[in-house]
């Protein structure tokens, strides 16, 4: 899951001055009226507390908590009536298999920098980290020429190209992390001024490298742009890698993907005779133009290589007038399994709110809508694996899709629902972004509630979980977490409720908890059925607003034959 818990409890100092949560609506048809569902609260608990208990395991990929947790979904999912939504080999299925890989690295050579007076040499961990994403046992960069790239962005939209006139084929791309305008004090400017868009993030940077035949990608690590410190990258740059199995094995990927000490940046930058401060001044200009730096960088290093297979689980309830048109609901069953001890010698992680609560509610959202009566539009509910391996489920799934995306109406995303108890709003992740906004507005009308943007934007959660997959390739997705005004105790409860959790996240302590209070999780997942209630009865698609990064994607697949 996102972990905005620390984020939120700064943010709450600053509630008085913020804005209390108009989202932003872009215009439409009208929206269909549609009555609150049968939400089955103690389904909720029981799916919660069977996930989560000791005898899952912790629910980690490719472990008997896998086949435990699959065996329990089927189960679940076939009592609450839907049907498998795969098909192998010419048979209905609930089971899409996940190709996983893992890489690691070791030996690792120093980055080296030549062509200056004197080679510089950067140490891995210290200076540099790095890793790549192709299966194969060595990898050599060898006498690559650098080249700063500005925030390596090519947005034909907004008429900006980092890339433009310079022929990265070979070369090392070296790249400043976030969006160009990110210094800014509001969300004004072509790229949202602080609020990181899809561009601002590393993994957009990678992709947009490799698609530019880049050997290698280096992000230069700058602590308040990237939201986290040079340890997050350092420790989460190191050891077992995961991945999706890639058909090509990775041979369309850079060699190496990595990310640099600002420090480093700034010494290899000037011995090319620049200025990293001048550098980061034009690159967030309009009209900015690569420039190659006459140096060389060159590293090495060997990769051990397991391959092993993980599943998504898929149920839908068919549509009864417009089956092939489908509603998605997402959440990641997997959690980390075993873990570090703590106090108690509980080694085992049993994510019972992440997201034993997720995973809970596809289970009680399928069986609300099946007790209602199936709506025009089929409903898909996809319980992804891997997520906190980086979205790996969810991203095979999108690039491996059942149901086609331009046959994908939309999607609603559910990762750690707060039990903190019925709240006055919930937090919007990615307003402003999409028409799903005016879908979730009437449904908080409904309910009497009202939505808070992200205070946060500039980290940008919005691309931190498993949305995020679909997203990128054009599916409007909505995701929002529980509210932080809860209505017994306002905004300083709901600040308690984040710092005990805080301590609880990726930890033995996330375990089922019999006092919870579930009205705010019943609050939660009557909006969560209102939305996709509305989604599975409309004749609209509902798109990206005009600007957003994804709206070419989605607009682009709709103009495909039998899209949208």
């Amino acid at each position: 899951m996102i972990r905005r818990f620390a984020v939120l409890i700064a943010a709450l100092g600053l509630a008085a001055c913020a804005a209390s949560g108009d989202v932003p609506q872009a215009s439409g048809p009208p929206l269909p009226q549609v009555a609150n569902g049968p939400i089955a609260i103690e389904t909720m608990q029981e799916v919660t507390r069977t996930l989560s208990s000791d005898a899952f395991e912790g629910r980690a990929p490719g472990t008997p908590g896998e086949e435990k947790t699959l065996a329990y979904l089927v189960q679940r999912f076939t009592a609450a009536g839907l049907k498998p939504g795969n098909r192998v080999a010419k048979r209905a299925s609930w089971f899409q298999d996940v190709p996983l890989v893992e890489i690691t690295a070791s030996r690792y050579d120093p980055l080296v920098i030549e062509g200056a007076d004197e080679p510089l040499r950067y140490d891995f961990g210290t200076d540099w980290v790095g890793v790549s994403y192709r299966t194969q046992k060595r990898i050599d960069l060898l006498q690559s020429e650098l080249v700063f790239v500005g925030y390596g962005i090519n947005a034909p939209e907004k008429g900006w190209n980092d890339y433009a006139g310079i022929d990265m084929r070979g070369k090392t791309a070296v790249i400043l992390i976030n969006d160009p305008d990110h210094a800014s004090g509001n969300t004004k400017g072509l790229f949202g001024g602080k609020a990181m868009t899809y561009y601002g993030r590393w993994t957009y940077k990678f992709e947009e490298a490799a698609r530019q035949g880049a050997a290698a990608a280096l992000i230069v690590h700058d602590t308040i742009p990237a939201a986290y410190g040079w340890n997050v990258v350092q420790s989460g740059w190191s050891g077992p890698q995961s991945y999706a199995a890639r058909d090509d094995g990775g041979k369309g990927e850079a060699l190496v993907n990595g990310w640099v000490q600002k420090d480093a940046a700034r010494t290899i930058l000037a011995a090319a005779g620049q200025n990293l401060d001048g550098l980061v001044q034009a690159a967030g200009k309009p009209g900015f133009r690569a420039v190659p730096l006459r140096l060389t960088a060159k590293t090495g290093f060997d990769n051990a290589i397991r391959r092993y297979t993980s599943r998504n689980v898929i149920g839908v309830l068919p549509g009864v007038s417009r089956p092939n048109e489908y509603v998605l609901y997402t959440a990641h069953w997997d959690h980390l399994g075993r873990c570090p001890a703590d106090a108690t010698g509980d080694d085992i992680c049993n994510g019972a709110i992440d997201n034993a609560t997720g995973t809970a509610a596809l289970v009680t959202l399928a069986e609300a809508f099946a007790k209602a009566g199936a709506p025009a539009r089929s409903i898909a509910f996809i319980a992804v694996t891997a997520e906190e391996q980086g979205l790996l489920g969810s991203d095979y799934y999108a690039t491996h899709p059942v149901f086609p995306l331009a046959q994908t109406v939309a999607g609603i995303n559910m990762d750690a629902l707060s039990l903190a108890g019925p709240a006055k709003d919930v937090i919007v992740v990615g307003n402003g972004k999409s028409r799903l906004d005016a879908y979730l507005a009437a449904a908080l009308a409904k309910e009497g509630r009202r939505a808070t943007p992200d205070r946060s934007p500039e980290k940008g959660f919005y691309y931190r979980s498993d949305h995020f997959s679909f997203a990128k390739r054009g599916v409007p997705m909505l995701y929002f977490d529980g509210g932080e005004d809860l209505v017994h105790g306002g905004q300083a409860a709901g600040a308690a409720y984040a710092r005990a959790y805080e301590n609880r996240y990726h930890a033995p302590g996330d375990e089922y908890d019999p006092a919870w209070d579930w009205r705010g999780v019943a609050q939660d997942l009557q909006l969560n059925y209102l939305v996709g209630r509305m989604l599975a009865e409309t004749r609209e698609w509902p798109n990206w607003n005009k600007g957003d990064e994804f709206r070419r994607i989605r607009d682009a697949s709709c103009a495909a034959p039998g899209g949208c």
